[in-house]
């Protein structure tokens, strides 16, 4: 499979499935969100698709039944359903690295088998969990003790990129369901100022720290750990045996995690066919688990797996995650667009938005293609946004009334998690309010017909003819968030066989840690150094020592 994905192939801007769009895009590009529901009143009631408890409607895209067909037929010229088979029988799809990719084990049933150069993950994958729920139960039922034994009222997780990102966005989402008499914090910023203000009000003798770092030598995290562990052991009497009750590891590196002084029965594997921005289902997920229990972190593992499978059975054309990529594809490469805004209806998801630039930004922010070439189009998207009626008072103007076209995503939920007076209604009335003003805008004979004094009525005046997709969802709990995040993964992955890219290296974020490590010695070191980096990086080596 490497082999032939390294292979020639032709370019898919030079195939006739993308002649046929650009061809399309020519009909369509001027063609107004108005017009398309004035000549098609059943098109509500049509463009829409159901998987598990999503509801995706896709109705206020400047598109038409023929782009659906069209983009379909790009899609499997460009072979996705096949990768996507590919990736789901544990071939080496990740060619740079040789590795498979196979996130999908993390949330697969013990009764199904996957396997990787003929072994089945599938049992290892729930050994694990069974590790976790066991350890995660007698933390949560205070049969895991601190040291002196104090309960353990603490769960710090300390890790970067997706060993963070993904637990924390999810505990954000899903705190109605932890346990509130824990605190839960996550450090992840090698700034020392997020480890003090995480740790500031804690004490150590009731506190537990979660390692998390596959190889146990990433920068951030092993500088926060190493800080962690000195201030435990100053908060407990410097007792170099308080470290194995009060830290565990995630991490595949026995050796550097007994040399820390973490007892390797309380390591929590993962592997390397896991990425780690689709890793907050595996041990990475540990202090969520901690938090919401493990029966309710099976539930979130169901949810994913609704979406795996409905990914990976349902044809093109009503295959959610397919069409949320092609249709993103649609706008980034025919119409232009830079940007998608993802604008969560919900303030449990206020990490959704960080937690999806990764997920997007680190898999397709790529221009060399699988064949090592340029990419020749444009790739992964800027992704952005904000939850809630808060970004409308902040960047909406611009989606509205600025010159940029930006497709967004709005996700709801039709049952809060409380009923809190008529706050619900309100939200979602916003919610589809803003759906609908994007898309048919405001003419200015609208705005005249008002008796808007005429100097105003091109500051009032809305083009509209702005795409978004909405998702509706029934209510925000476990199996719901696995089925949002499984749909974002596979929407990347659809998008990133459009392109012919690799999603899932993240080469680009090696060169500055690299650089940085030649650049810590001369901070640090007594006598002024001598620099060789260009004039600018030499300044600020200087200034920065002069003025520290």
């Amino acid at each position: 499979m490497a082999d032939d994905l390294r292979a020639p192939r032709q370019h898919i801007t030079a195939t006739d499935e993308w002649s046929a769009l650009a061809s399309h895009h020519d009909q369509m590009r001027d063609v107004h969100l108005r017009d398309l529901f004035a000549s098609d009143p059943a098109r509500g009631d049509t463009m829409l698709v159901e998987a598990a408890d999503l509801y995706l409607d896709y109705y206020k895209h400047r598109i038409t039944s023929e782009t659906i067909a069209l983009l379909a037929a790009l899609a499997r010229k460009a072979r996705v359903e096949e990768l996507r088979d590919e990736m789901f029988a544990g071939e080496r799809i990740n060619i740079t690295e040789n590795r498979a990719v196979l996130h999908v084990a993390l949330r697969a049933p013990a009764s199904e088998s996957i396997r990787l150069d003929g072994i089945d993950v599938v049992p290892g994958v729930h050994s694990v969990l069974r590790k976790m729920a066991g350890f995660a139960d007698r933390v949560r039922g205070a049969q895991w003790l601190g040291h002196t034994g104090k309960k353990i009222r603490n769960v710090v997780n300390i890790g970067i990129g997706g060993s963070d990102l993904g637990p924390h966005m999810a505990h954000d989402a899903l705190v109605d369901y932890s346990d509130r008499s824990m605190n839960f914090r996550f450090v992840s910023n090698v700034d020392g100022i997020d480890f003090y203000e995480c740790t500031r009000d804690l004490k150590a003798d009731e506190t537990l720290f979660i390692v998390s770092s596959k190889t146990f030598t990433t920068l951030e995290t092993m500088t926060n750990a190493r800080t962690a562990r000195e201030w435990a052991l100053k908060g407990l009497n410097g007792d170099e045996s308080a470290i194995a009750k009060h830290f565990v590891a995630v991490s595949t590196n026995a050796v550097e995690v007994a040399n820390f002084g973490i007892d390797t029965a309380n390591m929590f594997e993962f592997w390397d066919w896991v990425g780690g921005r689709y890793s907050m289902d595996s041990a990475i997920g540990l202090s969520l688990m901690i938090a919401i229990g493990p029966e309710r972190f099976r539930e979130m593992l169901a949810g994913f797996h609704d979406i795996d499978e409905h990914f990976r059975t349902a044809p093109i054309e009503s295959n959610m995650p397919m069409l949320m990529g092609l249709i993103g594809c649609w706008y980034n490469n025919f119409f232009g667009a830079e940007t998608v805004a993802v604008l969560p209806y919900a303030q449990y998801l206020t990490r959704l938005t960080s937690y999806f630039q990764q997920l997007e930004m680190e898999s397709n922010g790529k221009s060399v293609d699988r064949q090592g070439n340029p990419a020749g189009l444009q790739t992964g998207p800027i992704i952005w946004g904000q939850a809630g009626t808060n970004g409308q008072h902040a960047f909406y103007q611009l989606i509205h009334q600025g010159t940029k076209l930006i497709p967004c995503d709005f996700i709801g939920f039709a049952r809060p998690n409380h009923v809190v007076g008529d706050h619900q209604d309100l939200l979602l009335a916003n919610f589809f309010a803003q759906t609908q003003a994007l898309a048919f805008g405001k003419t200015a004979a609208q705005v005249r017909a008002e008796g808007v004094p005429e100097e105003q009525v091109p500051h009032r005046t809305f083009a509209g003819n702005h795409p978004t997709s909405s998702i509706l969802v029934s209510e925000l709990t476990p199996r719901t968030v696995g089925q949002l995040i499984a749909l974002y993964e596979h929407k990347v992955f659809t998008q990133g066989v459009i392109w012919n890219v690799n999603s899932f290296d993240q080469w680009g974020v090696e060169l500055g840690k690299k650089l940085a490590q030649a650049i810590i010695p001369e901070l640090r070191c007594e006598q002024e150094p001598r620099l060789s980096h260009d004039s600018s990086t030499n300044a600020l080596i200087r200034r920065y020592r002069a003025t520290r």
